[in-house]
């Protein structure tokens, strides 16, 4: 009876499995229907939501929306000073376009308060041209939702035209305003009686400011944006081609501290002909900005800052002056007298090569030290001046985008734009060659390129000693010798990388340079044969280094060049200075493109010149890396030494006596050629984090870096 009992159980138990598999089939199907519909119905939700969100318009600013402010509406809450890049500033925000900031600006509209009086007056002709500034750029987006960044519509820039009160109860009712998180407001006239130095007194929370007249004691480093005062002096100015400077000295504001003025007086009775200090013209107009007088005299302005040379910008009420941006546009090198100013794009413009500082309690000094100013200086100053004028200052416009550029910078930092672009001018003539990102790709590593005659103990040594540098790709042995095969693939060091051997028609130094088809990664090593002595972290290190600045000659020994006023004539000098021009390609990291250009377009004889004497490759090729780049080479380590302990003097082509001398020509003749001296001077040296330090070998990259 059991058996029977077995067979007839099965159907049943069969039947149990396919209710239980079509009942969990039944479950996982409605789960997914329901989260499909809910992402719909979401997704749906959203479009609705951002169709709500239109293109900013400016043509209808005489005829707002009105809002009213409730007078117990909450006010934002006070600034935080403390705030920083990292805990106030929410890039999870960001991002949604890929590496592209992304800004919103809000709708205009007329904020009231309960008895309908506006809290701010009229929207200003600098704030409009802001808001057309972003809004035409391609920065900005019409929906909230992807936006990085917030543009507040209301006009903060004079906080004497607004009711501070009612505005920080706007700016919390605003949409997306959380706590202020993403915001950025524009001001540039900030404080109030009597403390007219702090930032604009509005409570604005987490939000960022850009803002005129910051001192270093309120500016948040990384996190606010430093601008100028603009002036409505330059909308129509043009400065005149050519203008005698008579004075040394021009002061013209018409806002100094009673103190400052006292001091003016003093230093114009000591030098009556240095300085011409401007005032209102009491006796005409006092109410017309736009002329200054000294005396009788009446001068119309900003035109009267080109007749001087330098011109001062003195704290006033407020740090922020005006002044500086006119004297920029006139050509007048700015002296700042404001020891805590934070001058305008503090942390990307570097100051020092437009203007010059002087600390407040040497006002009385300063025609002394403005006459030690050499000619060539005041020529760079106001060279350079001028030059950050037309870039950066010269519209609001201008000042708009390039703070835009700042947050971008800042928000997708690898892909920060470097010192160089923001203050290096590319004049006509300097074309930057290589559009590479800020850091080349690591994934190929790097091609040793190794020119060679006969001394084959030491290059067996470099080739062995070179395979240790974990990015070392591939050896490339140019056999520079006619007279004599290469050894045997037999007799070569065993290693566990790519090398290739390529004999070469002609003994010319220039071979080391051809652009050969085996060189497949970006980075070359130039070498020679008898550098023995670097090491594997040394080199390891060079590429790093040269990964960070792909358009340079990176590299071991280094030279420079100085000129000579007994003869005349440029000098080449190898004394261990830190002053250098020149790294030599015996040993240095470029890129392969660096290559092509010197086979197909070295300038004039220059390659035949180098081929026919058997010297001066390495310099060739600074001159031409400089002279495309308009950049200088880069040293790394403190290595100096490079001699090769195994060789002996008489195989050294550096031994020449007369090597020295022939070096100096090469420099006086590529000169002659390029018309110019493109080689550019720096005192810099790359060298490892830590790797002088006492500290445990394991929490140092590089360990092995030699000192001579």
């Amino acid at each position: 009876m059991s058996i029977p009992t077995r067979i007839a159980q099965k159907p049943k138990r069969a039947l149990h499995r396919y209710k239980n598999f079509f009942l969990t089939f039944f479950v996982l199907l409605s789960l997914s229907v329901t989260i499909i519909l809910t992402s719909y119905l979401s997704s749906l939700g959203k479009t609705v939501k951002r169709s709500k969100y239109t293109a900013l318009t400016l043509d209808n600013v005489n005829s707002l929306v009105v809002k009213q402010i409730a007078i117990n509406s909450p006010s934002a809450n006070p600034t935080n000073a403390s705030c920083n890049y990292f805990n106030c500033f929410n890039i999870y925000r960001c991002g949604n376009q890929g590496n592209k900031l992304l800004v919103y600006v809000y709708p205009l509209k007329n904020y009231v308060d309960p008895a309908n009086v506006p809290v701010t007056n009229q929207i200003s002709k600098e704030f409009y041209l802001i808001l057309q500034a972003i809004a035409g750029s391609s920065f900005y987006t019409s929906d909230p939702f992807e936006a990085c960044l917030f543009i507040p519509s209301i006009d903060t820039l004079n906080q004497n035209r607004l009711r501070v009160k009612e505005v920080s109860q706007a700016l919390k009712s605003l949409e997306f305003w959380n706590d202020g998180e993403n915001h950025l407001i524009f001001n540039m006239i900030p404080g109030s009686v009597p403390d007219y130095n702090t930032v604009i007194d509005i409570p604005v929370s987490k939000a960022m400011i850009a803002g005129a007249g910051f001192s270093s004691l309120t500016y948040r480093a990384g996190f606010d944006v430093s601008l100028p005062v603009y002036s409505p002096h330059l909308e129509n100015y043009k400065r005149q081609a050519q203008n005698r400077r008579n004075w040394l000295i021009i002061s013209s504001q018409i806002n100094i501290n009673s103190a400052f003025q006292q001091d003016l007086i003093e230093v114009k009775i000591t030098f009556p002909n240095d300085l011409m200090v401007l005032g209102p013209c009491y006796h005409h107009n006092p109410m017309n900005s736009s002329i200054r007088c000294a005396g009788e005299d009446v001068y119309n302005y900003p035109d009267v800052l080109e007749t001087g040379t330098f011109c001062l910008v003195i704290r006033g009420a407020r740090l922020g002056q005006s002044s500086l941006l006119e004297a920029m546009a006139a050509g007048c090198i700015p002296v700042v007298i404001a020891d805590s100013l934070t001058m305008p794009f503090h942390g990307v413009i570097d100051w020092i090569r437009a203007a010059i500082f002087v600390r407040e309690v040497d006002i009385l000094k300063a025609p002394e030290i403005l006459k030690n100013v050499s000619h060539k200086r005041v020529v760079e100053l106001r060279q350079h001046g001028t030059w950050l004028y037309e870039r950066y200052f010269k519209s609001i416009k201008a000042i708009t985008e390039t703070t835009l550029e700042i947050m971008s910078d800042r928000v997708y930092p690898h892909l920060a734009r470097d010192y160089n672009y923001w203050n290096v001018p590319q004049y006509p003539g300097i074309v930057p060659s290589l559009f590479l990102p800020i850091t080349a790709p690591k994934t190929r590593g790097f091609t040793a390129v190794i020119l060679t005659y006969d001394r084959l103990e030491s290059l067996f040594i470099l080739i062995t000693k070179l395979v240790k540098a974990p990015s070392l790709s591939k050896v490339l042995v140019i056999w520079n010798n006619q007279r004599k095969d290469p050894p045997e693939p037999s007799q070569w060091p065993k290693i566990n990388r790519p090398l290739k051997v390529i004999q070469t028609k002609a003994n010319k130094l220039s071979n080391r340079f051809y652009p050969y088809d085996e060189i497949e990664t970006e980075a070359m090593l130039s070498i020679d044969d008898d550098i023995v002595m670097l090491t594997a972290d040394e080199l390891e290190f060079g590429f790093e280094v040269w990964r960070e600045f792909p358009d340079r000659i990176v590299g071991f020994p280094s030279r420079t060049h100085i000129w000579d006023n007994s003869s005349i004539c440029w000098k080449y000098e190898s004394e261990w200075t830190n002053h250098i021009s020149m790294v030599l390609t015996g040993a240095a990291f470029h890129h392969k493109y660096w290559s092509y250009m010197y086979t197909t377009s070295m300038p004039g004889d220059i390659k035949e010149w180098v081929d026919d004497h058997m010297n001066c490759e390495d310099i060739a090729m600074n001159f031409l890396v400089a002279n495309m780049s308009g950049k200088p080479p880069i040293k790394v380590t403190s290595r100096k030494k490079f001699k090769c302990p195994e060789c002996t003097n008489t195989e050294m082509l550096s031994a020449d006596l007369n090597h020295m001398i022939e070096r100096s020509q090469c420099i006086n003749r590529f000169s002659s050629v390029y018309g110019t001296m493109p080689l550019k001077s720096v005192e810099f040296r790359a060298d490892p984090v830590l790797y002088k330090d006492v500290f445990p070998k394991k929490l140092k990259r590089f360990n092995d870096i030699g000192s001579l």
